[in-house]
């Protein structure tokens, strides 16, 4: 009977028990295995302290409980030959879409106007715009990225898409490479981004992309706080080229109760959550990917090193 080990600070139990329920004929485990004991070929991680994944014998396969897997590559604890598989599953990328486009319409509307003006008893209509008449640019064309990029197209959003590879998306206008990237920006209104984090990606969102977008224009973060130089972004906040920003990433989570983010009226922050895990289906794209393993077959969402994600 091959073994599991849930190495999660959250519930390890319940993850346990979902993974009994899907994979029985397999062994369970929720306490760090003796270094010395049987193998354990497969581990389940999220953020595990220092030195657990490699405290851990036999092991072959590495399930990460997020889509983002940089912390497990900055720590160097997994071991270059071991496979490490990104979590990507319905419930993410159904999550992500959601909240991304409660942030689009919002400002798109311009609800967060109405809503600040509210309280003085202000009747003050601003200009309307139909969802045609916007530019929204996505960053990243993958898991997260693609859905994204179909939701707003079913809007009428003139949606563009920019991604490492250049990976396209049916209906968009797609642009690679980061020679491209101001190009993908230029004008836009709307700016997402979903990339993951990479030694290519990191602080992408500065103020060249800023001051390339339209005056006045939004930005969403739900990827990763590394991805924006927060000195830029108030600045060009302050400066009225861009009118808001919708983050739910931080480079410090929780964000510290200092942080101006908190306090500036023109970002909302939300807590980490724009794509939660789903665990019933996230157990079940695990389960899936140990059976795939098993039979030798072909694995997705592998990460590749070299790339970063």
């Amino acid at each position: 009977m091959k073994r599991i080990f849930i190495a999660s600070r959250g519930n390890p139990e319940h993850l346990a028990s979902l993974f009994r329920a899907q994979l029985p004929d397999h062994d369970v485990l929720v306490e760090q295995p003796d270094p010395q004991g049987p193998a354990v070929p497969y581990i389940v991680v999220g953020r595990p302290l220092p030195g657990v994944i490699a405290a851990v014998p036999g092991l072959e396969l590495v399930l990460s409980l997020n889509a983002g897997v940089e912390h497990l590559l900055a720590s160097g604890e997994v071991p270059d030959h071991l496979p490490i598989v990104r979590l990507v599953d319905e419930g993410l990328a159904e999550g992500m879409a959601e909240w991304v486009m409660a942030h689009v319409l919002g400002w798109h509307r311009n609800l967060r106007h109405y809503e600040a003006i509210q309280p003085a008893a202000q009747w003050q209509p601003k200009p309307e715009k139909l969802a045609r008449e916007r530019i929204v640019t996505v960053l990243g064309s993958g898991a997260l990225g693609a859905p994204v990029v179909q939701h707003l197209l079913a809007f009428g959003f003139k949606t563009r898409v920019w991604s490492r590879s250049g990976r396209p998306v049916a209906g968009a206008e797609s642009f690679a490479g980061r020679e491209r990237l101001i190009e993908a920006v230029s004008g836009a209104d709307i700016l997402i981004n979903l990339l993951p984090l990479t030694t290519e990606t990191a602080d992408i969102l500065d103020a060249s992309v800023f001051s390339a977008m339209a005056p006045g224009s939004f930005l969403i973060n739900g990827a990763r706080g590394g991805h924006v130089v927060d000195a830029d972004l108030i600045a060009a906040l302050d400066q009225g080229q861009l009118s808001g920003a919708a983050l739910d990433v931080f480079r410090t989570e929780p964000l510290p109760p200092e942080s101006p983010f908190w306090s500036d009226r023109r970002i909302l922050v939300s807590p980490h959550v724009a794509a939660p895990t789903h665990l019933d289906m996230a157990v079940a794209e695990m389960a899936g990917n140990i059976r795939r393993f098993e039979r030798t077959e072909p694995i997705p969402h592998l990460v590749d090193r070299q790339r970063g994600y």
